[in-house]
């Protein structure tokens, strides 16, 4: 399991040496700044699949949220 988590950083690793010098030699801050969000919550939804944690369904905060929305459109 470590070696898994090792690859992951690596690979996120990889990600951002790749992406970031660009971006800072365009000065293209806010494009830094989503792309390093994304990253992040892109890293923060792997690690725990890698180390075998149950990670809730994002679908169900989802249809819970527009659920009341759809039920007053109809």
């Amino acid at each position: 399991m470590f070696v898994y988590v090792v690859l992951l950083v690596f690979g996120f690793l990889l990600i951002i040496l790749l992406e970031v010098p660009g971006l800072v030699k365009k000065k293209a801050w806010r494009e830094l700044l989503a792309f390093s969000f994304f990253l992040l919550l892109g890293f923060a939804l792997a690690l725990p699949l890698v180390l075998d944690i149950k990670v809730p369904n994002p679908n169900n905060a989802i249809e819970a949220l527009f659920k009341p929305v759809s039920v007053w459109l109809k």
